[in-house]
């Protein structure tokens, strides 16, 4: 501010005179002081927990208010509240609900004058004195008796005597947290209380005072709820007045809940009213609270009628009438609905309406029948509701003649059977059954037999045989007649032959939810029903049959029965009634339900050679208790079953092969589709099994044998075709003349030229070995052989070195000496041939007396051959002249050996003996090696001989081949 004054004091003395007097206005606010609030009372409501507070003070417009437990200070309340002013001269009043009951400790009550952050000192203290005083010398505890609104918290204290502390407090039954509240006051607080029991919930207190005990009672309920409130009349003048009280409040006695209907007190949750007023008002009032509901309603759409009364019944076999009285004299005009309830083995319910009704007649009852019965009514127009239910009136229908009897017939393997009849219901009697009567007869030779029976009877035997004997026919007519005490029923027959037809096919049925499934294709007779028969199939003499009876045009039935048993298979027949006569048309079986066999197979086990054999029998038809499917066939190994093989039901028996000699166990078990049975076990040594392994063997070598007959007998058979296919014939040679005469010997000449030098001592040149030309100075001259023409059928000279020469003395193949070879006589020289080239090992044997040689070949010119052959046979090939100068021997020497050759039917010749491969080649080989005219020894060592000796076995074979083959010639 003295800044204000210094900075402008320029600005005129009223700018000073305003800053002055908000400086004066400044002090005198600051010395307003706030009044301490005067006369502080305080008012306690118990029952409420509520502490009223009252003061009188000052101008504050807020006060700040806190309440203290006196003997401990703890703040209980704290909190500045706005001015609550009385206008009663300027007093304040504000109340306080305390959480604890206000008698467990002694509060203390400060105020205090507030008005922004400016206050006032607090008031003097003023005290609400508790019940927890030294002098207070007994045990208490509060509240007492309180009622409480479910889900609701409570606090509850002990007070104790000086000295005593609290050991447990209880509610219920559970053990609560305790708080100290002073030195002889203790508090606990029950959260979420459930609704109690009608007499309340205990809080207990227990203190280190044995002696010392103390409690309350809570009780903890709900307020009134009720509802569907409205209101009815009977008598159509007064009303009456229902609702529901709703859920339970859990208050009883003098807490529970009062209701009142248009101000009037109804203590039973019904109310009735003198007049139809056509409002009305409920009011529902407890200790926790109240509940209103309303209704309205015009009078002739509240009509309740009351029940009928004086029920009474006029009684007939198949009907009755039921009447009854009205309590209201106004129900005559009245127009009526009324429901009649009829009961015996059900219940029917049946309407029926008029005005002032007072009977009704029920139909289509059964005759000799209890009956129970009882009535309600409503009003038909603007019906609102039933009335309430008459008393029930018994009565009991008169007696009727029964029904006819369902009668079937069963015919035994034995040729005797039974007539049967179902017994009649109590539907079907119509009264107390005193017998039956059946009479048998042959429409034929008009033959009957009638015999009375019992009622506890159903079935009467028959001896077809014997009656068959008696009527002379074969068929007879069954009539069965049931009898009570109104009279006979109509007659009841079923006819049969006394000869059975062929039996059709049985087929299998599997039982389903709804029965056994059966279907057949329809009649070609339109107008034809069927009856569809069921048994145990087990049962083969006066079997238990049941039977049920299908209108025409069915084509399926599901069989259900309640006797059908598990495990049990069940014959199902179907029959045809096309005339008077049934006749069969289908078979079926099954099981109600399958189950697995009951016993075992009849095991046994056998070895056969080295296998074993495993046979069983069929189970028995009573211990299959299903279809059996197959078999299942197990290796024991005494901890485990090894699966063989799964056979089906037709098999019984199995062979277990490649066993060895050793001990072995052995399973069969049936099954069924519900399992397999228990199984049968059997155990077999399996021996040595040599002589089945000989047996084989012979077996497999008389297979050989005659597999190997087969095949020599077909190439007999089929010589000519094999010898085609393996062996054909050599072409026959082409002579130049005419062979058909007689030929004589050829008269060979030798020649000058023709001859064979043996050399005793030669002069051995290691790098030739073979033949080797030689020319003769005294034929050759180097350029021709003089002027005699080239005669080819001569054989050309050769000069040959002899390695080995045979000592064998000469003997003449031929008895002309003009043909054979010339002797050695002045010199070494010496007549050769050559055997023929390839030929067959049969044609190297020439026996001593023959006139000819096997065929011959010509070889190259200037080579000469003595040959044996007649008519000098030029084979296929002819000689090649030599041309040129003969006296140079090189050119020849290399021609015959690389080019020389005869005839070559099955390959080439050399002038050596045949190599080994050339015999490993060729079927017959080469014999090369020139011969003496005198001897079969090779003048050239032969190196195969041995090997020659070595083949003879296979040429055995290959001659007999030969002949066989030969022997196909036609």
């Amino acid at each position: 501010m003295l800044w204000l004054l210094t900075s402008k004091s320029d600005c005129g003395p009223f700018r000073v005179a305003f800053v002055l007097l908000c400086i004066s206005a400044l002090n005198t606010q600051a010395k307003i002081v706030l009044t301490v609030p005067q006369q502080v009372s305080l008012s306690a409501n118990y029952s409420t927990q509520q502490l009223s507070i009252s003061w009188f003070g000052g101008v504050a417009t807020t006060f700040d208010l806190i309440i203290l437990r006196t003997e401990f200070n703890e703040t209980v309340f704290y909190d500045t509240i706005p001015e609550v002013v009385n206008q009663d001269g300027g007093w304040h009043q504000w109340t306080w609900t305390s959480i604890e009951p206000l008698e467990c400790a002694s509060l203390s009550v400060q105020i205090r004058s507030r008005d922004g952050k400016t206050k006032s000192e607090w008031s003097e203290p003023q005290i609400l004195e508790g019940r927890d005083l030294p002098s207070n010398s007994k045990a208490q505890m509060y509240p007492q008796d309180k009622i409480v609104a479910a889900g609701t918290n409570k606090t509850f204290c002990c007070i104790l005597p000086e000295g005593e502390e609290v050991t447990k407090i209880f509610y219920g039954s559970r053990t609560m947290n305790v708080k100290r509240l002073s030195r002889q006051s203790y508090a606990v607080t029950a959260v979420n209380q459930t609704a109690s029991k009608p007499s309340g919930t205990n809080v207990i207190c227990l203190s280190n005072n044995p002696s010392t005990l103390t409690g309350a009672v809570i009780f903890v309920g709900y307020p009134p709820l009720p509802r569907n409130f409205e209101c009815h009349t009977h008598d159509l003048i007064s009303a009456v007045c229902h609702w529901d009280k709703g859920r339970d409040t859990h208050l009883q006695g003098r807490r529970t809940t009062r209701y009142y209907v248009n101000k009037k007190h109804c203590p039973k949750g019904r109310c009735e009213l003198p007049q139809w007023d056509g409002n009305w008002t409920l009011v529902a009032i407890n200790p926790l609270g109240q509940y209103s509901l309303t209704d309205s309603a015009e009078l002739c759409h509240r009509v309740h009628p009351v029940a009928p009364d004086n029920l009474t019944a006029v009684v007939h076999a198949w009907n009755v009438t039921v009447l009854w009285e009205w309590t209201y004299s106004s129900y005559s005009t009245l127009v009526l609905v009324c429901q009649v309830d009829l009961v015996s083995h059900n219940t029917m319910l049946r309407n029926f309406s008029g005005e002032g009704l007072r009977s009704v007649l029920l139909s289509d009852l059964f005759p000799d029948k209890e009956y129970s019965v009882r009535v309600r009514c409503g009003s038909q127009n603007n019906f609102w509701k039933w009335g309430n239910w008459s008393k029930a009136l018994s009565f009991k229908t008169k007696p009727h003649v029964p029904d006819a009897p369902d009668v079937w017939m069963w015919k035994n393997n034995d040729n005797t059977g039974l007539v049967i009849w179902k017994p009649l219901t109590w539907q079907q009697s119509h009264g107390q059954i005193t017998g039956y009567e059946v009479t048998l007869s042959n429409p034929e030779e008009n033959e009957q037999h009638t015999k009375i029976l019992s009622p506890e009877n159903n079935f009467l035997p028959v001896n077809l045989t014997r009656w068959a004997s008696l009527s002379g026919g074969n068929r007879v007519i069954a009539t069965v007649i049931a009898k009570n005490v109104e009279g006979l029923s109509q007659p009841a027959s079923v006819a049969f032959d006394l000869v059975d037809d062929e039996l059709p096919a049985v087929a299998q049925t599997v039982y389903a939810s709804s029965g056994f499934p059966l279907s057949w294709q329809q009649s070609g007779n339109s107008t034809c029903s069927y009856l569809v028969e069921w048994c145990d199939a087990e049962c083969t003499q006066d079997c238990p049959v049941d039977w049920i009876r299908l209108d025409a045009g069915n084509t399926n039935v599901s069989i259900q029965s309640a006797n059908f048993e598990p495990g049990v298979k069940y014959n199902f027949s179907l029959y045809g009634y096309q005339t008077d006569f049934p006749v069969l048309m289908q078979r079926w079986q099954g099981y109600f339900q399958e189950l697995a066999p009951s016993s075992s197979v009849s095991l046994e086990v056998s070895q056969q050679d080295c296998d074993v054999v495993l046979t069983w029998k069929e189970i028995p038809l009573a211990d299959r208790r299903g279809f059996i499917r197959g078999y299942n066939v197990y290796m024991n190994n005494f901890y485990n079953l090894s699966l063989l093989a799964n056979l089906d039901f037709g098999t019984r028996t199995y062979t277990v092969k490649g066993l060895s000699v050793s001990s072995y166990k052995f399973t069969v078990k049936a099954y069924t589709s519900a399992g397999e049975d228990r199984g049968n076990t059997v155990s077999i040594r399996l021996e040595s099994c040599a002589d089945g392994l000989i047996l084989e063997i012979l077996a497999s070598l008389g297979m050989v044998t005659l597999l190997l007959a087969t095949v020599t007998w077909f190439c007999y058979k089929k010589r000519s075709w094999v010898k085609k296919a393996l062996y054909p014939d050599i072409p026959e040679p082409k002579l130049p003349s005419d062979w058909s005469r007689t030929q004589g010997p050829l008269d060979v000449k030798p020649s000058s030229h023709s001859m064979v030098h043996i050399i005793e001592k030669p002069a051995r040149d290691s790098s030739k070995d073979g033949l080797v030309v030689i020319p003769e100075e005294e034929d050759y001259d180097g350029e021709g052989i003089g002027d005699e023409p080239v005669d080819t059928d001569e054989p050309q000279l050769l000069r040959y070195y002899n390695q080995v020469v045979d000592e064998r003395p000469i003997r003449p193949r031929f008895p002309d000496s003009s043909v054979s070879s010339l002797s050695s006589v002045d010199s070494a020289n010496t007549d050769v041939t050559y055997t023929g080239i390839q030929t067959s090992h049969s044609s190297l044997v020439f026996p001593s007396g023959s006139q000819s040689f096997s065929e011959g070949f010509q070889p190259h010119t200037g080579l000469s051959v003595s040959s044996g052959d007649r008519g000098g046979y030029h084979p296929q090939m002819h000689s090649v002249a030599l041309g040129g100068n003969l006296a140079s021997p090189e050119p020849l020497v290399e021609h015959q050996v690389v080019g020389s050759g005869g005839y070559k039917p099955q390959g080439s010749w050399l002038l050596d003996s045949p190599t080994e491969d050339d015999e490993k080649m060729s079927p017959a080989p080469s014999l090369g090696s020139p011969t003496s005219v005198a001897s079969t020894q090779f003048l050239l060592p032969d190196r195969e001989e041995h090997e020659e000796e070595r083949r003879q076995p296979s040429s055995s074979a290959a001659i007999w081949f030969t002949n066989l083959l030969s022997s196909a010639k036609p």
